[in-house]
């Protein structure tokens, strides 16, 4: 007689699954079994436990237990039948399959084997469906259970016959050989096994060893069988006249994450070394998953479809939704592209590609469909692009970079590209230039892509040393924006000479914000020209003194206010053990009303000359010294106009021969002597904090061994000799950044897409790693860049720069930036004034990145131009928003349309009036 277990209350049956989930939630390991239980089932089953202590409003009650429990609406036997997907037939090699659009949390949840073993003994049922953990991250050291094993398609060669499989992707190619042979009884030393990707033999994978991830195996990919005939003398007759193990190698192993969720794996860990992942048993309760807001896409009109997120992949779907609805793109690939694609394209993808861009899009335009699983499209993706393989989160706009590029290469309607050797302007106009390089272009790539999202822009660059200037117009995909206003700041630095080569100059330059003390160098040295054998040196000044050198390159300009005061001494770079003498100027302070002893207070800027501590100086020497730092400010008699003496020249240009220490000692005497006809009042601080007067005793020898770095020299400007310079220069020092003021309605204004725009054309210097060569010189020059819009497409898309990457931090920019919706006129900005159509654009999508680096998710924003109206597309869930909502700090990449003339014939993808046969994108 079988013994009939006691039945348990709900309570008791809670809290003993609570105790088994606890008890393994720790322990869990490479190997365990999970089993998937439907959500629906899983969801009846918390409401019965759950009901007790509702009903008692939260008591405890132990009388109305029992009596209750048979009032309580008890499940029914476990019923997993809605996940199965029953169009596929079971059979002896994939056994039962699971519909493809099952969503963790929303469709099933995972038990560990000790819960499910429980339920199953309490209420039975089924079909069970056992999922295996397996090893997934970087370190692979995160657990997930692999919910969608790899489907794979075997081909057995030469007879034909063809069988789907089910195999771990943690299986080795040694286990899907063995299986291959089992399923079709083949002999395991016949049997050769390949990478048959795109019905092509890729690479021999005779490596038993190499798991099928390592191998880069992708969901529903292809594998050929071949089995080898025996030859009579003993020897293998084989069949790899098609491709050989040098014919194509593996492609490199998967990227994967540690954040788990793709390709299958499910999120549900219980292993305690997940942070991110809730168990299912804290209090046996579950929320839904989503809000009641969204509106469910089952039954959806045309182009509201969402795509499921296969587990951190909303940045592939946002991307997706956009190019889905673009106008251009949704009307091609819903018609027959095939004849355009190009298999031979060794750029290309086979075509690959663009079939399964075409697929998925048709999916999303269908009416009524529920949301779309678009693990195809990513395992083509993650086999031609394995940076986007795996479960990590990655940047929207390098996906669709890729995709965009990619398209257009398998879509290339030029089979064999031409070679065509780009020209020079040679002064001739840019109109014709301009057209010469777009007719090249389309030579050589000409796609739906390209007519749609390609524009040209001119670019121009001019040596610095001979002024060459060279043109070229450059197509472009899409504008990468800088966000200027955070991204950067404005600092004014004024640059002396210590040579008397040049007049003081103040330089305002644009520097990053996080930046440090080397990046205003690089810029000052790029402002001002410096040559190889010179190098600045930066000084604070206050209080009309040299407050401290900022020799360390590594300084934060963050540690340098606005209202600071900033200067360069321009020195040699070659100084062996050098003193820098610091000209300091004084002058009579006013209102003292004692002409006997007159007050000296400092002013102006302090002049810096650097000393060489192995040379011989003498008071007449430090007197030269001075007169050749002053000299771009001596008056010429009678004009008061400034000029640069003799002496400073010849000065200036030893400095520059010789790439040592300036020394105005060994100049020209005939052109130095009038300058030291009138000795300059000046005195020296010497080691005892006593002023020396340098008037007097010219051949005595200034003492050099003080230990400190600089040596202090006053300069005393009388009326008298105020008279002989022009002290304006020295006198007002500008601060790093002057502050205008500003109304609040000004300081509130957002940054707009137009300051963008001009920030990206603005002219700049290259980057010291991007020199160019000058043709002219013969030599790489840091010229000057400066970009032109030229040729606009029909699409626009538009990159803001929010992520920006250095080798000591990551940082995201979360700054508002003011999108125009309309009326976008960017017809100014087109440096082709013979187009005389204007440039007006509109803004139908974009894609939002909310969050950090490295983390964070993606939505888009689309707007169904045939309704007007604007959605919001989270993955799967789409809601309506209202236009004012489209903007935000989340924006990231924005899709523009031209306006033409006829606005009611815009859609995005529904049948139009509009004759889609040929795209003029360029005008």
């Amino acid at each position: 007689m079988v013994e009939v277990a006691p039945q348990l209350t709900p309570e008791e049956e809670k809290q003993a699954v609570r105790d088994i989930a606890v008890a393994t939630e720790t322990q869990t390991k490479v190997g365990d079994t999970f089993y998937l239980i439907t959500q629906r089932w899983w969801q009846d089953w918390l409401e019965y436990v759950n009901q007790t202590s509702i009903a008692n409003d939260g008591s405890s009650s132990e009388h109305q237990g029992p009596v209750s429990s048979s009032a309580l609406k008890k499940p029914s036997c476990i019923n997993n039948s809605d996940l199965i997907d029953e169009a596929v037939y079971e059979d002896s090699a994939t056994g039962i399959e699971l519909h493809d659009t099952l969503v963790e949390g929303t469709d099933y949840i995972l038990l560990p084997r000790e819960v499910w073993n429980k339920l199953h003994s309490w209420y039975g049922g089924g079909p069970v469906l056992a999922r295996k953990v397996i090893n997934t991250g970087l370190s692979q050291t995160e657990l997930s259970v692999e919910v969608y094993p790899l489907r794979l398609e075997l081909h057995l060669m030469p007879k034909g016959d063809r069988t789907s499989i089910r195999i771990s992707k943690k299986e080795t190619i040694g286990e899907l050989h063995r299986k291959a042979c089992e399923i079709f009884d083949l002999t395991p030393k016949q049997v050769f096994i390949w990478d048959y990707f795109s019905h092509q033999k890729h690479a021999l994978m005779n490596d038993m060893e190499k798991t099928l991830d390592e191998a880069n195996i992708q969901m529903d990919q292809d594998i050929l069988v071949e089995v080898l005939n025996i030859k009579t003398d003993g020897g293998l007759s084989s069949h790899l006249e098609n491709g050989s193990i040098n014919n194509g190698s593996l492609a490199p192993a998967a990227s994967h994450s540690s954040i788990a969720t793709s390709g299958g794996l499910s999120a549900s860990k219980f292993s305690s070394r997940n942070g991110n992942s809730e168990s299912h048993f804290q209090n046996l309760n579950t929320d839904k998953a989503y809000g009641t807001s969204s509106i469910s896409t089952r039954g959806a009109t045309c182009g509201l479809t969402g795509l499921l997120n296969l587990g951190n992949t909303c940045f592939m779907n946002s991307a997706i939704q956009c190019l889905v609805h673009t106008p251009e793109f949704a009307r091609y690939f819903r018609e027959d592209y095939h004849q355009e694609i190009n298999r031979q394209n060794p750029l290309g993808m086979v075509g690959e590609l663009a079939l399964a861009f075409g697929d998925l899009l048709r999916k999303l335009w269908a009416p009524g469909r529920a949301p779309v699983a678009p693990r195809p499209f990513k395992a083509k993706l993650a086999r031609f692009a394995p940076q986007f393989s795996g479960c990590s989160q990655h940047d929207s706009q390098e996906l669709l970079a890729f995709l965009l590029d990619g398209l257009h290469e398998d879509l290339n309607r030029v089979k064999h590209k031409p070679y065509i050797k780009s020209k020079d302007a040679d002064d001739r106009p840019d109109e014709e230039v301009a057209d010469e390089y777009w007719a090249n272009h389309i030579a050589r790539n000409d796609s739906i892509i390209v007519d749609v999202c390609q524009g040209q822009y001119k670019s121009t660059l001019v040596c610095p040393v001979c002024n060459k200037v060279s043109v070229t117009f450059d197509p472009f995909m899409y504008l990468s924006l800088p966000l200027q206003s955070t991204a950067t700041r404005s600092m004014t630095v004024t640059i002396f000479t210590c040579d008397g080569s040049a007049l003081p100059a103040a330089y305002t330059l644009t520097v990053p914000k996080h930046g440090r003390c080397r990046d205003l160098i690089q810029a000052l040295s790029n402002a001002c020209s410096l040559q190889f054998n010179e190098k600045l040196l930066l000084a604070e000044i206050r209080g009309h003194l040299i407050y401290r050198f900022l020799e360390d390159p590594m300084i934060l300009l963050s540690t340098i206010k606005d209202d600071d005061h900033l200067t360069a001494y321009k020195i040699p770079k070659v100084l062996k053990k050098t003193k820098f003498l610091q000209l300091i100027h004084r002058r009579e302070e006013q209102g003292t009303g004692n002409a006997q002893s007159p007050g000296w207070k400092p002013y102006g800027t302090p002049l810096v000359s650097p000393i060489s501590c192995d040379d011989t100086i003498t008071r007449s020497d430090i007197q030269q010294i001075v007169h050749t730092m002053l000299s771009p400010m001596l008056r010429t008699k009678g004009s008061g106009a400034m000029t640069t003496s003799n002496a400073s020249v010849v000065a200036s240009t030893k400095s520059h021969k010789d790439s040592s220490i300036a020394d105005p000692t060994k100049g020209d005497g005939g052109s130095s002597k009038p300058m030291l006809s009138e000795k300059l009042p000046l005195q020296l601080v010497d080691e005892n904090n006593a002023c020396i007067d340098l008037t007097v005793g010219d051949d005595k020898v200034v003492k050099l061994s003080l230990p400190s770095m600089s040596i202090l020299v006053f300069v005393d400007w009388s009326q008298k000799l105020l008279a002989s310079y022009d002290t304006n220069h020295i006198e007002n020092l500008p601060e790093v950044c002057k502050h205008v003021h500003v109304s609040k309605k000004a300081r509130n204004e957002p940054l707009s897409l137009y300051t963008c725009l001009e920030a990206f054309l603005r002219e700049e210097p290259l980057v010291p790693e991007d020199m160019w060569y000058c043709p002219q010189c013969k030599e790489r020059r840091q010229a000057s860049k400066k970009l032109d819009l030229w040729r606009l497409p029909e699409v626009l898309v538009i990159h803001l720069k929010r992520f920006s990457y250095s080798r000591s931090m990551k940082h995201k920019l979360d700054t508002f930036v003011n999108i125009p919706i309309h009326d976008f006129d960017l017809t100014n900005y087109v440096a082709n004034k013979n187009n005389t159509q204007r440039q007006i654009y509109e803004l139908y999508a974009l894609t939002n990145h909310y969050g950090g680096m490295g983390s964070g998710h993606y939505t888009a924003h689309i707007k169904l131009l045939d309704e007007n109206r604007w959605y919001n597309f989270d993955d799967n869930h789409i809601s309506p928003i209202n236009e004012d909502d489209v903007k935000s700090a989340a924006a990231y990449v924005l899709f523009y349309k031209r306006v033409n003339n006829d606005r009611s014939s815009a859609s995005n993808g529904v049948d139009s009036n509009l004759n889609s046969q040929n795209i003029n994108s360029n005008s």
